[in-house]
């Protein structure tokens, strides 16, 4: 960095004199929403500003995601920051002047704020002018249940990394409040398919088929009754079936039937317990109901375990952004899944919830009603820019 410059008190100042220029992007990508390896658009839209800004980048990296670096790019001192680009498939309803123009899409997770966010620090640290070390800015698809950090981590984006930093927008809490927790930060996110192989006949004669429908419905009430009474209750253990295919015809019994749904726990032990508790409600159905039953998880994120150190510079960045009252603990895991845990396994990081809570919306996540308030974007690019400058000095 240049002399005279290493100094970051400003840099909060500095985000929220381009708080206008920040809520613009973020309303630009709201308007425009596109879902897991289709940000096409989105990604045209941050190349643009990267090269308003003067800072080189790759596209194209894991199908649409985009890799961009500032300060001395023959350094393997780096420190990487990451953002997230998809929305979601869902109406949105939010009567917001900038509302999703795609029908059935919208950003009702915050990315939208994450990525003005990284564009937002990618400019202040331009503007403080690095000439050593290299921050890596990762503009990542497919957060959203397709895994596109993996996908980041395997076209070699933590090369040389030495720590990677990333952070969600939180409506449960208010702007000025960033929670920073080392540990288990978000839980194991499971996949879960159930196939029910049944008989099909006439709704009048039940006796003659086997109901492939009947018996997965149970299986529905009895995966939540087995959940809460064969794992340990001190231990979080959830397993939510999202969605139920069967039949063909009103007076058809089903011959087959298809759910699928998602298990979260937050320790090894319990995630094992859980996949054999799922296994036996199936068989206890197939001898109720002579139904043949197939278990499988398809996929899984890994959970969020925050470093030590990678949090303890998080804790001095949000402290010099937000102050000792903003800064927050997050000592209960979330069960969400969230795919930054593909970057921490293979190096040091740490996750941070960023308050973003906006009156007068109760809203939450993945729901059609979802905004927040954009106040804290200038506080998301300050918190990015000084970890990653601290990070680099450390």
């Amino acid at each position: 960095m240049k002399k005279g410059n290493r100094n970051q008190k400003g840099f909060l100042s500095r985000a929220k004199e381009l708080s206008q220029w920040l809520s613009s992007i973020r309303r630009h990508i709201h308007e425009n929403p596109e879902v897991a390896f289709e940000e096409r658009g989105t990604s045209k839209y941050v190349c643009s500003i990267l090269k308003e800004l003067g800072i080189p980048f790759k596209n194209n990296i894991a199908r649409t995601g985009i890799v961009a670096e500032i300060g001395d790019k023959h350094s393997k001192n780096v420190v990487c920051l990451r953002a997230d680009m998809d929305a979601l498939p869902i109406h949105e309803k939010t009567g917001l002047d900038f509302s999703s123009r795609k029908e059935g899409v919208m950003h009702a997770c915050g990315h939208d704020g994450h990525v003005a966010m990284l564009l937002g620090c990618a400019r202040l640290l331009k503007e403080l002018g690095m000439d050593k070390g290299l921050v890596r800015l990762l503009f990542q698809p497919a957060e959203e249940g397709k895994g596109g950090a993996k996908s980041m981590v395997e076209e070699g984006c933590l090369e040389n990394c030495r720590y990677i930093f990333g952070g969600h927008i939180d409506t449960h809490f208010n702007v000025g409040k960033v929670a920073v927790q080392d540990g288990l930060i978000c839980a194991y996110a499971d996949r879960v398919r159930i196939e029910v192989q049944g008989k099909g006949g006439h709704a009048a004669r039940p006796h003659e088929a086997a109901d492939a429908i009947v018996a997965a419905a149970n299986l529905i009430v009895m995966l939540q009754s087995a959940i809460n009474k064969r794992i340990n209750p001190q231990y979080p253990s959830l397993v939510s079936i999202g969605r139920f295919e069967a039949g063909s015809a009103p007076n058809a019994i089903a011959e087959k039937a298809i759910l699928k749904g998602t298990m979260r726990t937050t320790c090894e032990e319990i995630r094992k317990e859980t996949f054999e508790a799922i296994e036996a409600c199936a068989q206890a159905v197939e001898a109720a109901f002579r139904v043949k039953t197939s278990v499988t998880f398809p996929e899984h994120y890994p959970p969020v375990i925050n470093s030590k150190d990678a949090t303890r510079i998080a804790r001095q960045a949000a402290l010099e952004i937000v102050g000792k009252e903003g800064v927050i603990p997050y000592p209960i895991p979330s069960l969400g899944g969230e795919d930054f845990s593909f970057y921490l396994e293979k190096v040091p990081g740490c996750f941070v919830r960023f308050g973003a809570r906006k009156m007068g919306n109760d809203s939450p996540a993945h729901s059609s009603g979802f905004d927040f308030d954009e106040k804290v974007l200038p506080v998301g690019a300050a918190f990015f820019a000084s970890c990653a400058i601290k990070a680099l000095l450390g």
